[in-house]
Parts: structure tokens; C-alpha cells; sequence
């Protein structure tokens, strides 16, 4: 195995590769074992072509740009090498934007991708990243990981077989990425409770969603209640999505016929977050679910009134 981790036997099992991304702060170490422990799922004594490169620690807190390059070349090269082998794409975090990225630029590839996993990934735009360089003015990995690559990854998904594994450890996040910010349009998604965003990497819950996938990859029917129609339109004037914690303290704002509601809070800077809730039946009866949280920056107020005015 060489310093990219990459393996290129060649062997009758070789039915696919496997490209599997570690993310920012990290090293290919704990992805390799996820992707191994796949590989060997599939049959132990095979020898299929698995690439997990690393990028380096260091590397990852500057920019995303020469990363996306150095995960096209080691790709480029292995398609290069197994021409009429299918593709199995996994990203935990920073790694699936890299790869959403890398897709885009290659549409020739996209007929060729059995699957495309992301694994605690911020498609819409990382609020850690966006508080660190809220006018995403400075070219370091804040800006980059705060980037919405919503459009991105709907236009993939909408050709491609796509999972979005999250964890949830509460309010609606898994301790560094909102769940939100995870949901796009024609992906699949797999909610595990009870997982921090760094132990996703590499946990037997998230290799069984994923195998669980393989099977049957298919794209996701598109949701079409009210509900995720307002969202919708939300998250169209990107707005930087969040934890769900003070939904408590929301006022209400709006009732839908559906029993959808429209409720705004503002912290004690003046910054408005808005929260969307269905009605579900509980032991308690009907409550509110909190099904997206965001707010709206500074720049940003003007477009949010004009949706709650609308």
C-alpha cells in the first residue's frame, strides 16, 4: 500500500472501486478501516481497488482547492487504470464536499458511479465555518467549509445514486454539523442517534447503512409537502442552517393549513433564526417537530422578510 493508502491488484474479484475521503483535521487512517472492513464484507479474499489518499493534517486547514486537485489526479489515474470498473464514493465531512467538487468536473464520469455516499457532510454551507468568516473574506478552509454546495449535489443526485448518513446527538445536530445542512434534493438519508461527527468516520452503524445501500442504490423521491416546498424556498437565499436548540424559545409566526408553522427568535445580537415545524403525534399527542433551523446573517435579513411577509 503506498503513502495514498491505495491498493491496485489485479484480480477476477476486482467488480469495483472503492474511493473513500477523510475529511478536515483528519488523515486517511480511520476512513481506511471503514473502507476496508467494506471491501471485505464483500468478500474477503478479494482484491478490489480501494483508494483512501491523505491529504495531510496540515493540509487541511488552508484551502480546499489543491485538495480537490490531488483527489482528481489519484481518481483520474485510477479510472485511467480500471477503465471498465464501476466507482463506490464515500466522504466523511470535508471529504464528500472534495468529492462533489471532483464529480462536477467530471460528468463523463457520472454513468460510471454504482454509488455516492457522504458521511456528515456540510453540502449546505458549514455555520462553524461561516462564524469563523462570516463575509467569507479570507482564503482559508472557514470560507471554504461555509461554501453552499447545495446545487452541486442535487444535480449529481439527481443522476446518481446518493446516501447522506448524519448523526444526531440531540437538537437536531451531530456536535459540528447541523442535520439541515446534510438534506439535499433526490439523496437519501440515514439519521443515526447517538453519533459525534468524528466517530462517523469510522462506527459499524455507518459501514451497515452503507452496505444496506449497495444493495439496492436508487435516487430518492423528492418530498413534496408543504413543509419541505417552504424549506425549499428557504434554503434558496441560503441562509447558514443550524442546530435546533432555542426552537423553545421561537415565537410563532405563521400557521399552514397542513399544520406546518413558521416561527422566528432572535438572539441578543438582533440575528434572526427561523425554525419550520410539522405536526406529529406523539404520547403526548400532536407536537411541534422542528424539522429546519437556520438564521439569517446581517446581509441576509432582508431576503428572510421577504419570505415570512410572503
Amino acid at each position: 500500500m503506498s503513502s495514498n493508502s491505495q491498493q491496485s491488484l489485479l484480480s477476477e474479484d476486482q467488480d469495483f472501486i472503492l474511493f473513500a475521503q477523510h475529511g478536515w483535521a483528519d488523515t486517511h487512517h480511520d476512513i481506511s478501516y471503514l473502507a476496508r472492513s467494506l471491501v471485505d464484507s464483500q468478500s474477503p479474499k478479494s482484491n478490489i481497488p480501494v483508494y483512501t489518499p491523505n491529504l495531510g493534517w496540515i493540509n487541511t486547514w488552508l484551502t480546499i482547492a489543491p485538495l480537490i486537485n490531488q483527489v482528481e489526479k489519484i481518481a483520474t489515474d485510477a479510472i485511467a487504470r480500471h477503465p471498465n470498473l464501476p466507482l463506490r464514493i464515500i466522504g466523511h465531512s470535508m471529504g464528500g464536499l472534495i468529492w462533489l467538487e471532483v464529480l462536477a468536473r467530471h460528468r463523463e464520469w457520472w454513468s460510471k458511479v454504482h454509488s455516492f455516499v457522504l458521511v456528515g457532510s456540510p453540502v449546505g454551507g458549514s455555520d462553524l465555518g461561516r462564524l469563523f468568516d462570516p463575509l467569507r473574506l479570507f482564503p482559508l478552509i472557514a470560507r471554504d467549509l461555509g461554501t453552499n454546495r447545495r446545487p452541486i449535489a442535487e444535480a449529481i443526485a439527481a443522476q446518481i445514486p446518493t446516501l447522506s448518513i448524519v448523526g444526531d446527538l440531540g437538537n437536531h445536530t451531530d456536535g459540528t454539523v447541523p442535520i439541515g445542512c446534510s438534506q439535499f434534493a433526490h439523496a437519501n438519508f440515514v439519521r443515526l442517534d447517538n453519533i459525534n461527527h468524528p466517530t462517523l468516520k469510522n462506527h459499524p452503524r455507518v459501514a451497515d447503512a452503507v452496505r444496506h445501500f449497495w444493495q439496492n442504490p436508487a435516487i430518492a423521491k423528492q418530498d413534496n409537502d408543504f413543509a419541505s416546498q417552504l424549506i425549499a424556498k428557504l434554503r434558496a437565499i441560503d441562509l447558514t442552517e443550524t442546530n435546533n436548540q432555542n426552537f423553545g424559545s421561537a415565537k410563532l409566526i405563521r400557521t399552514y393549513p397542513d399544520g406546518t408553522k413558521l416561527w422566528i427568535w432572535k438572539n441578543p445580537l438582533q440575528v434572526d433564526h427561523v425554525f419550520v415545524s410539522k405536526s406529529v403525534n406523539s404520547t403526548r399527542g400532536l407536537v411541534n417537530q422542528c424539522v429546519y433551523s437556520a438564521y439569517a446573517g446581517w446581509q441576509d435579513q432582508h431576503k428572510l422578510a421577504k419570505i415570512i411577509q410572503a
